[in-house]
């Protein structure tokens, strides 16, 4: 399979960088997003983990990918999955304006953007993530605006995810 890529985005701040999909590493996890994209979500900066942005999503996957090239210390440029049911986020502490409800399933789709990251979370230990791609353009200037966002607030901006110009729109 030839390598395919996509273009993570800030859209209100106009900042882009390219990622790989690791679809030697996480098959199930690549043919899950590629699926489902375009994909664009508030962002949020995290809290807990550090040098994070990441967007939530409805479940996409008929299947929700299994943990496959797992991590809980990702690094620059690592673009991780996650899945939480809504009573994993459903406490104020998140600070999401939304409801996150029992019985709903979130997916976060997360770029990491500089070192000395952990998943680790008071509320619920070890979280590992699926790292299904790796920024391979455009890093530097993607962490610029991650540290703007960190500094002046995330409100209004929104974090997206898209096929890279000149790839094809068909499936996997």
């Amino acid at each position: 399979m030839a390598d395919r890529f996509v273009t993570v985005s800030l859209d209100k701040r106009d900042v882009h960088c390219t990622a790989r999909l690791l679809d030697d590493r996480a098959p199930l996890t690549c043919a899950a997003v590629w699926q489902a994209l375009p994909l664009t979500g508030e962002v949020y900066h995290a809290k807990y983990a550090r040098n994070e942005i990441y967007a939530l999503f409805p479940p996409f996957a008929s299947t929700e990918p299994p943990l496959e090239n797992p991590t809980v210390t990702p690094i620059p440029g690592d673009l991780c999955y996650f899945s939480f049911a809504g009573t994993e986020l459903g406490t104020n502490a998140y600070g999401y304006d939304r409801e996150v409800r029992p019985g709903t399933t979130v997916v976060d789709l997360a770029l990491f953007y500089e070192r000395n990251n952990l998943l680790l979370n008071g509320d619920v230990g070890w979280v590992p993530g699926i790292v299904w791609g790796q920024v391979v353009e455009g890093l530097e200037a993607m962490a610029e605006a991650c540290n703007d966002l960190w500094r002046t607030g995330a409100a209004g901006e929104t974090l997206s995810f898209r096929r890279h110009e000149g790839e094809r729109d068909a499936g996997a």
